[in-house]
């Protein structure tokens, strides 16, 4: 019989996660009319679909979500899904957990050929081990863990289950 998973984020209290991050997204955006989602493959893409109808539900500011393709073991080539002008507009990059901020860091790059209006990151859950200097605009919960442990984000099609501790 395998190891029982050690949750520290089950579905309901990721889904308040969501919702307050959904409201501190439409505070710091009120005056804005259109916010591009920009969900990490794979759970973060779920995560930023979650944070869409969130936000559809709360506001009338329109999103348009992205999805950004990387390995993030090696990340030196960024695509994305759709081919977009990014020039004055609000882009959240959204991912589920973020280690050592890379994935995040890397995850900005096309975004860096046009002149955003703002940028801004989401995570779901935040190690607190950076290796490089990013910091999440919202973040569901952080937490310090040992090196050697690992975060997943457990998600089953458009739903977040929650996050454990392996």
């Amino acid at each position: 019989m395998g190891e029982a998973k050690k949750y520290i984020l089950d579905k309901n209290v990721t889904e308040k996660k969501m919702q307050r991050m959904a409201y501190e997204i439409l505070e710091n955006n009120m005056d804005e009319n259109y916010i591009v989602l920009a969900g990490i493959h794979e759970s973060g893409s779920v995560v930023a679909r979650t944070i869409q109808k969130l936000l559809a539900g709360i506001s009338d500011i329109r999103t348009e979500m992205i999805t950004i393709t990387l390995d993030k073991r090696s990340p030196k080539e960024v695509k994305l899904d759709k081919n977009l002008d990014f020039n004055d507009k609000v882009i959240i990059v959204i991912d589920d957990v973020v280690n050592s901020g890379k994935t995040l860091l890397y995850a900005l790059k096309p975004f860096l050929e046009f002149q955003p209006k703002k940028i801004q990151t989401l995570v779901l859950v935040d190690r607190k081990h950076k290796a490089f200097s990013v910091q999440a605009d919202y973040v569901g919960l952080s937490i310090a863990t040992g090196f050697q442990q690992h975060v997943y984000v457990e998600v089953s099609g458009d739903t977040v289950n929650g996050a454990y501790l392996k």
